[in-house]
């Protein structure tokens, strides 16, 4: 029998896990807040038609259907537990934690800055320090203080000065303290999903109004990337972008085409707006999207709980359409939801497998953090969605480690993970290596 060929990752590699704000830390009074109290009963109830036809329905029926699912209220608590899940990401090997602060909590009013959550947010740093984590700190996770979103939010011009004096504000105090720096987090999903789509809130379905608050977006990260740097050259600064692997089933025209606009709209031009403005890009991926004649044409053999497909292979071709930017590069998140952790371990592995690959073929890639560290509050999905390495009882805040974090941390600890001569899902069937 051949021997199994071993894949071995660079020393100062950069492993780690993802969490954001108002997802975990519980207690925040902003827009999210707000719009979960008003709609989380309309949630509840459109909620069969939304996930009926999920093949774990009848797991997660009883909670998706719970008005109390879709307000966050306590989350997880992290405001309070941050250093008992700080041990737990140490024991897990993990060497980098990205993290984000709450604006609403920063500055609760208008020009009103708390100095007291920034000194806990300084404490949270610290002690990721004292445990040789590195911190990645994101300064806006979509959440915005309820004063902002009452001026119109990110539609409103007069944000970006407003975000920019935060920005500022936040600098200073982390100065010395962090290295790595993102500003915003996916203004593609908030600006499809707020403006585009219409159902985050403020639920605005506007085309017009979705190019105004992207390119607001683009303009706010512009300034801030200045000011942040002008405090100190040593910050390295990026957005986190997710992006999309688009491929093409048979090679005709109009599929040539479709790929060629998905591309160039979702995947490229934020960064070719931004790629002078970014000392490393962040990469968020997620999904691979199969274009044969229109779009979302997947097979889905194998899907996450949120009917998302697990293609692991996709995060390849998306690093390798980063490397014309000449950046370094950070998945910054790359998950699933998987509440019986069936197939997390196979797809950090088949993932990290062709992170490898890109890495191997000149990609510039320093660093994986996976999403997430533990279970969160899943935005307009509330918290049935499962995507912790580590997983959270919410009525006790119990946290139990997952069998897949472990694997996940021999990968860590070896530096190094096997390729295999043929690839297995979780349901058996055959994936090229």
């Amino acid at each position: 029998m051949p021997r199994q060929k071993i894949f071995y990752f660079k020393k100062n590699f950069l492993w780690g896990a993802s969490i954001s704000s108002h997802q975990t830390e519980g207690g925040n009074l902003n827009d999210w807040s707000v719009w979960e109290k008003r709609n989380a009963k309309r949630l509840s109830r459109e909620a069969v038609e939304k996930f009926g036809r999920l093949k774990n329905w009848h797991q997660i029926k009883k909670e998706a259907e719970d008005s109390k699912n879709y307000i966050s209220g306590r989350a997880c608590d992290f405001w309070h537990k941050y250093r008992d899940d700080f041990d737990l990401a140490k024991s897990l090997e993990l060497k980098a934690l990205r993290l984000s602060i709450e604006w609403s909590r920063i500055e609760p009013q208008k020009g009103i800055f708390d100095e007291k959550a920034i000194k806990h947010y300084l404490r949270m740093i610290k002690a990721l320090r004292k445990r040789d984590i590195e911190p990645f700190i994101t300064l806006w996770h979509w959440s915005l203080p309820p004063w902002i979103s009452k001026m119109g939010g990110w539609k409103n011009p007069k944000t970006i000065n407003y975000f920019c004096r935060y920005v500022k504000k936040m600098s200073q105090h982390l100065k010395g303290k962090v290295k790595f720096i993102t500003t915003i987090n996916e203004p593609e999903i908030y600006t499809s999903s707020s403006y585009f789509y219409g159902v985050w809130p403020p639920q605005e379905k506007n085309f017009f109004s979705y190019l105004k608050v992207l390119n607001n977006l683009i303009r706010a990260h512009e300034k801030s990337h200045k000011i942040i740097k002008k405090i100190s050259p040593r910050f390295k600064v990026s957005i986190a972008k997710n992006n999309v692997y688009f491929a093409v089933e048979k090679n005709s025209f109009l599929n040539r085409f479709l790929k060629w606009l998905a591309d160039w709209w979702w995947n490229f031009y934020i960064l070719n707006r931004l790629k002078n403005h970014l000392d490393f890009i962040g990469l968020n991926h997620y999904f691979h999207n199969l274009i044969n004649n229109g779009y979302n044409r997947n097979e889905n053999k194998v899907v996450s709980d949120l009917g998302f497909e697990l293609y692991p292979q996709s995060i390849y071709y998306t690093l390798k359409d980063l490397k014309k930017y000449k950046k370094p590069i950070y998945v910054t998140e790359n998950g699933l939801a998987d509440s019986n952790d069936s197939k997390r371990s196979w797809y950090i592995k088949e993932v990290l497998r062709s992170v490898h690959r890109a890495i191997h073929e000149g990609v510039d890639v320093r660093g994986y953090l996976h999403w997430s560290l533990i279970d969160n509050f899943e935005w307009d999905k509330g918290f049935w969605p499962r995507f912790g390495l580590i997983e959270v009882d919410y009525h006790t805040l119990e946290r139990r480690t997952r069998p897949s974090a472990y694997e996940y941390a021999k990968i860590i600890n070896d530096r190094a993970i096997l390729r295999p001569h043929k690839v297995a899902s979780p349901q058996g069937t055959l994936i090229e290596a």
